[in-house]
């Protein structure tokens, strides 16, 4: 089978060769770490995990390259570096002005989260300046010649296609906590309901606008929608502001998708999204990743929960990778039935933190194939 015919069969619960072998990145202090521990320095790169000469017999994606960011960009600029020179107040190209760690950071990826100051959306006047940056369908906003030099390719494609590279097609939540950041965002849907419907509009509007040049001469396999909206112990935002303020667009966005002919719309979110799920399924959305366990999102548990009409991606364990050979294997092999069933792709729950070996992730991926076949390890 092709990696497209693997992949479309795998969602329809139809027979496959093997399940698609996907994984999504690691951590750049992993990459260091392995580098030490003897991986080539020309296999440092995220090709790993979407190129045709994959390290680790990965199927192959491609992403179109569409910008869904702000256009122009807030000015990046270090602010102030704080005494001791262990940290520096930084503001990014969002807008976002926070406190970020200096130390043991690596690639542009910091060893911890940071310490956000402020955020560029305080009140309705920032969010009406803040919409100039968001022009639809600009022309920038596309690969430069894409219809004469990558649309034919597109077309004939044996791999699966993704409209978007990995976290640039941002959804509802994502965007309206880049912007106004989680606590101010969480008053906000009550103190200013009237901008969140008109944030929560916008988005819909600029996603299918920005979309639609692409989807008129080519189509996807799958749009991956970033969200990001729960913790570990459940959602970010109550399962009913859900609802009054989210759902109506994304059946909406989801709609204009499926209608241009795209059979796959994936959520991401971390955490526990388990009491949104519902919602999301209703609106047309079928595939949920990654299922970080640490969070109780259990793919077994969830399919007896959901049914076949949610596909499942992630749900392998970072913190398992981090122990012994057999402790992987035990792990692996609790997926083995919805391996067998269809419908899910296992992946790690997220980046591989630095805390796993280069052999222990190329132990993970030596078993992995093995019970993407099938077979017994």
């Amino acid at each position: 089978m092709t990696p497209l015919e693997r992949f479309h069969a795998c969602m329809n619960y139809q027979p496959v060769d093997r399940v698609p072998n996907h994984e999504v990145g690691v951590w750049a202090q992993t990459k260091l770490r392995w580098k030490n521990e003897g991986l080539p320095a020309d296999d440092l790169h995220w090709d790993w995990f979407t190129g045709e000469q994959s390290r680790w017999d990965m199927d192959p994606r491609e992403y179109i390259p569409v910008r869904y960011d702000m256009i122009p960009p807030f000015e990046a600029k270090d602010l102030s570096l704080d005494p001791g020179g262990e940290t520096k107040v930084v503001r990014h190209a969002n807008g976002v002005v926070s406190r970020e760690l200096i130390t043991g950071a690596a690639e542009g990826m910091r060893a911890s989260m940071d310490e956000y100051l402020s955020f560029p959306v305080q009140t309705p006047d920032d969010w009406t300046a803040l919409k100039k940056r968001y022009r639809a369908a600009s022309p920038s906003r596309y690969p430069q010649y894409w219809e004469q030099f990558n649309l034919p390719a597109w077309k004939s494609r044996r791999h699966p296609l993704i409209l978007g590279a990995n976290c640039s097609t941002l959804g509802f939540y994502w965007r309206a906590r880049e912007w106004m950041g989680t606590e101010n965002l969480s008053y906000a849907w009550y103190d200013e309901p009237r901008m969140l419907h008109d944030m929560m509009e916008f988005i819909a509007d600029f996603t299918i606008e920005t979309s639609r040049p692409i989807l008129d001469r080519v189509t996807p396999d799958y749009i991956f929608l970033n969200e990001d909206m729960s913790m570990k112990s459940g959602p970010l935002l109550s399962p009913g502001t859900y609802r009054e303020f989210i759902l109506p667009r994304m059946k909406r966005l989801v709609a204009f998708f499926k209608k241009a002919g795209v059979p796959w719309f994936v959520v991401d979110s971390d955490g526990d999204c388990r009491l949104l799920l519902p919602m999301m399924m209703d609106a047309g959305v079928d595939a949920i990743w990654p299922m970080e366990r640490p969070s109780g999102m259990d793919p077994l548990a969830l399919r007896r929960q959901f049914g076949r009409d949610l596909r499942l991606w992630g749900g392998v364990d970072k913190r398992e990778l981090a122990k012994t050979p057999a402790d992987i294997d035990a792990h692996l092999r609790t997926l083995e039935p919805l391996v067998a069933e269809g419908g899910f792709i296992p992946t790690v729950d997220h980046l591989v933190p630095p805390d796993v070996p280069l052999a222990n992730f190329e132990h993970y991926m030596q078993s992995k194939q093995k019970l993407l076949r099938g077979e017994k390890f």
